[in-house]
C-alpha cells in the first residue's frame, strides 16, 4: 500500500498546537506516528510522512497538512491525533478511549478506522466508535480515501497511565494491515560451554535474533497482546523482564 500519515497540529510550542493535559497532543501525536511509519515501511508499505512542523495558524496547517498529502496517490490517508475533553484529572477508574474520523458512511477507509478502534480497545480503552464528520478539513479535501484517529484522551488519568506510544502504534499497524511488525535485534554471545569442561573460545561471537512484539507494564495489554498474536495464528508467550 501507499499510505500517507501525518501528526496533527503543529509542534508544541508554537501557534496552532495540540491539546495540553497531562499529556501533550502535538509531542505524543509525533511519537506515535514515527512509529507507525517506521512499522509500515518495514512491512514493505510505501509511507510518505505529511507532518506539518512550521504552520504560522491553525488554516495554514491544515492547508500544508493536505497539500503534502495530495501529492502523493495513496490509497489511504491517515490522520494521528489526541483528544480533550474528559477533565478527569485524578481518574476514575474507567478510560474515556478511542475514536476515529471519517468523512461519510461509504468511505473507503471504514474498515481501517473499524479494525483499529478495536485494535486499540484490546489494549484496555474504551471504543467509541467510528464516526463521520464531513466538516474537517482533513477528510473534505484530501483526495485518498481518509481517517482521523484520536488515539485516547490527553486529560484522563486512566487514558494516560494506559498509555504508551509503542502499544498504540502496535495497534494502529496492525488495523491496518492485519500485521505485527517484528524487528530483529543482533546481539552477540559466547558459545555454549560443553557439560565436560571443553574449552571455550574467548571473544568467539554468534548472531542470535530476538523478534518482540512489544514491553507493557501492564499485565492485563500483555494478556491482551499474547491473545491477538495467537488469534492471528502466531506462536506468543510472555517473559517477565
Amino acid at each position: 500500500m501507499i499510505i500517507n500519515v501525518h501528526a496533527g497540529h503543529n509542534p508544541d510550542g508554537k501557534v496552532a498546537c495540540g491539546a495540553v493535559g497531562i499529556i501533550r497532543e502535538s509531542t505524543e501525536a509525533r511519537r506515535v506516528k514515527d512509529e507507525v511509519i517506521s512499522q509500515l515501511r518495514q512491512l514493505g508499505h510505501i509511507v510518505y510522512d505529511c507532518t506539518c512542523e512550521n504552520g504560522t495558524s491553525q488554516a495554514d496547517v491544515l492547508t500544508k497538512i493536505v497539500t503534502a498529502c495530495n501529492l502523493h496517490n495513496a490509497d489511504l490517508d491517515v490522520s494521528i491525533h489526541f483528544n480533550a475533553g474528559a477533565g478527569d484529572a485524578t481518574g476514575n477508574g474507567k478510560t474515556t478511549g478511542v475514536e476515529t474520523y471519517i468523512y461519510s458512511a461509504d468511505s473507503k477507509a471504514k474498515p481501517y478506522a473499524e479494525k483499529i478502534c478495536s485494535a486499540i480497545a484490546e489494549l484496555g480503552f474504551k471504543n467509541r466508535g467510528v464516526k463521520t464528520n464531513a466538516e474537517l478539513y482533513f477528510l473534505r479535501k484530501t483526495k485518498a480515501p481518509a481517517m482521523l484517529i484520536e488515539c485516547c484522551f490527553v486529560d484522563d488519568k486512566d487514558d494516560v497511565e494506559l498509555y504508551d506510544y509503542k502499544s498504540m502504534a502496535d495497534a494502529i499497524v496492525f488495523g491496518i494491515t492485519g500485521q505485527t511488525a517484528q524487528p530483529l535485534q543482533n546481539v552477540t554471545a559466547a558459545p555454549d560451554a560443553s557439560a565436560s569442561g571443553a574449552e571455550t573460545t574467548v571473544g568467539t561471537k554468534r548472531e542470535l535474533y530476538r523478534v518482540q512484539v512489544g514491553a507493557y507494564s501492564v499485565k492485563d495489554n500483555a494478556d491482551r497482546m499474547q491473545t491477538r498474536l495467537k488469534k492471528a495464528g502466531f506462536d506468543a508467550i510472555i517473559v517477565k523482564a
